[in-house]
């Protein structure tokens, strides 16, 4: 038994070294530079097209691997620049945000030279509650900043609303766009050299535009005329741009006119305001 095991031994080694032999005797012939006879010609061919066989495979993976190393650069790369993109644009978009606020800031310091009588507290939108009966937003200043309710509230393109509710440290403002009856406003619109007056009741929201009713006398009024606060109420100084008449109708009755006017406020981008009072209030 164990002479057949080494007998085994023998047999493999023996064609282990023939093996080495043949390759070293292939190899030789390959990288001969004499001439070869037709026999290692043909050992030579042969082994150069088994070669080609066997490589082409390998080298096929290989430039698929090249390829797609290239396109994921190439894609990096465009990954790359679409961030910057991406980040550019972020940095134009947060450029205008900042100049938009900018200049309402600036508009707000513009208003407060023109009301000399009125003290201004510059305040900063934290809220804002949106529905078709109810429109207000929240103010950062309340009690300690001296607000009290019943305060008009504006911005540098005219009234915005007034304070209805006052706490220490905010304020809710009930807009000129709420449908509250309860918050109606004495108003007058300047004809010329003569005003005739009315009341702010309300906002049509198909229209976009404010509704004063109740209009005095039979005077004619021109379309853009200004329609400006009376000042009739102590919170509320008379002069304060509401906006422009844009289209008059009458009521049902053909009796009492009702005029639908256009303010310049933007009334969905509110980010800062001034709240108006006495000097002498304090």
């Amino acid at each position: 038994m164990r002479r057949k095991k080494l007998e085994k031994k023998y047999i493999v080694l023996i064609i282990l070294i023939l093996v080495t032999l043949f390759l070293a005797l292939i190899f030789t012939i390959i990288k001969s530079d004499h001439d070869l006879n037709p026999i290692e010609q043909s050992i030579k061919d042969s082994v150069s097209f088994v070669g080609k066989i066997i490589y082409k495979p390998i080298n096929f993976a290989k430039e698929k691997i090249a390829e797609n190393k290239e396109k994921d650069d190439l894609y990096e790369k465009y990954q790359e620049q679409q961030e910057k993109l991406a980040n550019v644009d972020n940095l134009e978009t947060k450029q205008r945000d900042l100049e938009s606020q900018l200049k309402e800031m600036k508009e707000l310091l513009n208003l407060n030279q023109t009301l000399v009588e009125y003290e201004y507290l510059n305040a900063t939108v934290i809220n804002r509650n949106v529905g078709y009966w109810y429109n207000t937003l929240t103010i950062d200043k309340g009690k300690t900043s001296g607000v009290e309710e019943d305060m008009v509230v504006m911005v540098a393109d005219g009234l915005i609303g007034k304070v209805t509710k006052v706490a220490n440290f905010n304020s809710t403002v009930k807009l000129l766009t709420n449908n509250d009856t309860s918050t109606s406003l004495s108003v007058k619109i300047n004809i010329g050299d003569k005003y005739v007056f009315g009341i702010l009741k309300g906002y049509d929201q198909d229209s976009k535009r404010l509704i004063v009713e109740g209009v005095s006398g039979n005077d004619k009024i021109p379309l853009g005329s200004e329609v400006v606060t009376t000042g009739l109420s102590d919170n509320s100084p008379s002069g304060l741009l509401i906006g422009t008449v844009s289209k008059i109708k009458t009521d049902n009755f053909d009796l009492a006119r009702i005029l639908e006017v256009e303010s310049k406020v933007n009334f969905d981008d509110i980010n800062y305001v001034t709240v108006l009072k006495k000097k002498d209030e304090k």
